[in-house]
C-alpha cells in the first residue's frame, strides 16, 4: 500500500515561497494521479493541486497563478512549489494519490501531512 511522506512546510511571511515534497512509499499504479490537499484549522480537507500520470494538472481557483505542482515518476514524488504565499493558506499540506482524472477523490492512505504557517 502507497504510504506518503510529506516534508517541507515551515512558518513564512506572506508573499514568501515554500516547496513542499512528497515521497511515496510502494508502488503508483500507472494511471495515478498525484495530488496535494491541504486542512485548514477548523476546516474541511480540501484539494490544492492535482496531475495526473500523463501531466494534465488543476488548481484550486484559490492558488491558481501562486502554485505549481509536479510530479517525478522514478521517484514516486510530488512536488508543489508555492509561491506568494497569503495567510489564507495556514494550512496542514497532506498528498495523496487518485485514479484517472478524480482530483477530489484521492484513496490512498492518509500521511502525517505537514505543516504550513504564513504570518501577516
Amino acid at each position: 500500500q502507497v504510504q506518503p511522506v510529506e516534508s517541507g512546510g515551515g512558518l513564512v511571511q506572506a508573499g514568501g515561497s515554500l516547496r513542499l515534497s512528497c515521497t511515496n512509499s510502494g508502488r503508483i499504479a500507472s494511471n495515478n494521479g498525484m495530488g496535494w490537499y491541504r486542512q485548514p484549522p477548523g476546516k474541511r480537507r480540501e484539494l490544492v493541486a492535482g496531475i495526473t500520470s500523463g501531466g494534465s494538472t488543476n488548481y484550486a481557483d484559490s492558488v491558481k497563478g501562486r502554485f505549481t505542482i509536479s510530479r517525478d515518476n522514478a521517484k514516486n514524488t510530488v512536488y508543489l512549489q508555492m509561491n506568494s504565499l497569503k495567510p489564507e493558506d495556514t494550512a496542514v499540506y497532506y498528498c495523496n494519490v487518485f485514479r484517472g482524472a478524480s482530483y477530489v477523490l484521492p484513496y490512498g492512505s492518509w500521511g502525517q501531512g505537514t505543516q504550513v504557517t504564513v504570518s501577516s
